[in-house]
């Protein structure tokens, strides 16, 4: 429930996310995703030292971060409108707008994508490691395209999708929620020594906030993939079939989506941290990606957003 304001949420959420297209993630701007992630360094510590077992410290840490994010945004919300009607009506479509980031995924793979076209690798790689967890440092170019394309997949869900669901179910302080959750999944759900125990409710929150969007992406991108004239029966067909095949619950959904309607493989070894993972290759009967999938995946990506975008509108608007 949110304090009643007197523009439709489902108008909001148009607004906030033009605002996205025209503007992207401003970096000079102050973002509620950089305070999270200061919350979740300052209150980390304080919640190890409670004389409980760490896995019951760590859920605890989870729950009191995600309802301090909820009632946060809410209280925010419900202090502009006691202001002025239309001051929380634009503390709603700020706050919306920063909780989706379509511009900001399709900036960030084009970043990979530009120097990959034009032979500077190394540029590629520099670009490239800052938006995925594995090492960058000897990696292909059609290593760098796979990598960038699986970024641009799994991130449509956890940046665009996910938000946009929760948006529909509980307005700008649902979306703000599920923005903690992600964020402390980004920094503490680790299965490393350090947050394997304190980090596990964050993990297993992420999975269940990301679970039904994961797999409502899956007709979604296949409706996009049919719009754009790629191949819409391989991405549902491909995301059905391997999507249950990465270790991730969610990811490898509409990463398998992605990898059918582009007719890549996806997915497959990688190193992280040092260590050599061996994961599954998705859309295994495909050839290798090259950089024009990464134009071919962002397309698909915004066209997907924009699908996303007209479900939640119509969602809020109707209930």
């Amino acid at each position: 429930m949110t304090p009643e304001l007197p523009l439709p949420l489902w108008q909001a959420l148009i607004i906030a996310f033009i605002l996205d297209m025209i503007l992207g993630d401003p970096q000079g701007m102050p973002h509620p995703i950089r305070l999270m992630g200061r919350l979740i360094e300052g209150w980390e510590p304080r919640f190890r030292r409670l004389p409980i077992p760490t896995v019951w410290a760590g859920a605890l840490f989870t729950l009191c971060l995600v309802a301090l994010v909820w009632i946060s945004a809410w209280l925010v919300l419900a202090a502009g409108a006691a202001m002025h009607p239309w001051l929380g009506a634009g503390l709603e479509i700020i706050i919306l707008y920063f909780s989706i980031a379509p511009r900001c995924l399709d900036k960030a793979a084009y970043a990979v994508e530009k120097p990959l076209r034009q032979g500077d690798a190394e540029k590629a790689r520099a670009e490239l490691s800052m938006i995925v967890g594995r090492e960058t440092k000897d990696l292909t170019p059609t290593q760098m395209s796979r990598a960038a394309v699986e970024t641009v997949a799994e991130n449509f869900v956890d940046g665009v999708l996910s938000p946009l669901f929760w948006i529909a179910v509980g307005g700008a302080p649902a979306a703000m929620a599920f923005k903690m959750t992600s964020t402390l999944d980004s920094m503490v759900g680790y299965k490393n020594e350090q947050y394997i125990l304190f980090g596990k409710a964050s993990a297993r929150l992420d999975d269940v906030a990301n679970f039904i969007p994961a797999r409502l992406s899956i007709p979604i991108i296949a409706l996009a993939a049919r719009l754009l004239g790629l191949s819409h029966k391989a991405a549902f067909k491909t995301a059905v079939l391997e999507g249950k095949n990465h270790k991730s619950p969610n990811a490898g959904f509409p990463e398998a989506a992605f990898a059918g309607a582009l007719e890549i493989r996806l997915n497959g070894p990688a190193v992280y941290h040092g260590e050599l993972v061996d994961k599954p290759f998705l859309g295994e009967k495909f050839g290798d990606p090259g950089a024009e999938h990464i134009t071919k995946a962002r397309r698909l990506m915004l066209a997907s957003s924009f699908l996303g975008l007209l479900f939640a509108v119509l969602a809020a608007a109707v209930f």
